[in-house]
């Protein structure tokens, strides 16, 4: 399947209602919620805040932000939201929705967040300028893709093989595309931000770690796209899988890039002249 013919996330591949696909989620989530959580802080996320949480996934961040930073509301949108269990956090509500839609306006937010969202969209370009434009005056817009780091010059390995061909079977089947992620620091000054910084965090890979078994998981749920770029099959996948649970895997882990910047008042206020 090429490009123009793909699906998307969570229709072909990582449906939210297949068994334990929830739990994929909270294993990547166990891998990344420490450096967003410590990001999130940095920037000043506490009581008074407004906060919009894009593909909250199964709410670890919104509940962070809630339960340890104290924000004062958290609205969390995912296009399915039946993981997100509002209803047990006080101050944290949901709206399922498709951000891509046109009328997509959930109003204005101290902090718009994103996390491995806009990779797996076609429009990511458009939805960078939307999300932006959800950050009230004096907020600050957090933006966090993958970025990979191990297979454009690294030693061809059980593990880089698999990770290779994983990305281009993601990309042709449901258009997941990172190679832009790296910029993201000048796209969000196109958009007129403010104090615009990025960062990148890149876990390890340790043998029976959440991050290990988030990749063996999400190889074999994407394993048919896997297959499909004709580069690696299946015996390859199962050295790769493996390898992931044994000291011979080294290498380094697809990492996280985190781009933020903020809205000036001068620019709220020139929004409404």
């Amino acid at each position: 399947m090429r490009a123009t013919e793909a699906g998307r996330y969570g229709e072909g591949l990582f449906r939210p209602e297949e068994t334990g696909e929830a739990g994929r989620i909270d294993l990547g989530a166990l891998a990344y919620d420490e450096a967003s959580a410590a990001r999130l802080a940095a920037l000043g996320a506490g009581p008074g805040w407004h906060c919009l949480d894009v593909g909250a996934g199964t709410g670890t961040v919104a509940r962070w932000l809630l339960e340890s930073a104290g924000v004062t509301g958290v609205l969390a949108v995912d296009r399915d939201t039946r993981s997100l269990d509002a209803g047990r956090t006080p101050g944290l509500s949901t709206l399922t929705a498709d951000i891509t839609a046109p009328d997509f306006d959930p109003g204005r937010f101290q902090l718009v967040h994103a996390r491995f969202v806009l990779m797996h969209l076609r429009s990511w370009r458009r939805m960078i300028a939307k999300l932006g434009s959800l950050v009230a005056p004096g907020g600050v817009l957090v933006l966090s893709d993958a970025v990979d780091l191990t297979t454009a010059g690294a030693p061809a390995t059980p593990y880089t093989t698999v990770m290779r061909a994983m990305w281009q079977g993601l990309r042709e089947s449901i258009g997941t595309d990172i190679s832009w992620v790296p910029d993201y620091p000048y796209l969000l000054r196109e958009e007129g931000l403010h104090r615009v910084a990025a960062e990148i965090h890149v876990p390890p890979l340790v043998p029976g770690s959440p991050l290990n078994r988030f990749w063996a998981d999400t190889w074999d749920r994407a394993r048919g796209a896997i297959l499909a770029t004709g580069q690696v099959d299946e015996a390859q996948i199962e050295r790769a899988r493996r390898a992931l649970s044994s000291d011979e895997c080294t290498g380094l882990s697809p990492g996280m890039l985190t781009a933020w910047g903020w809205r000036t008042e001068e620019a709220g206020r020139d929004q409404h002249h």
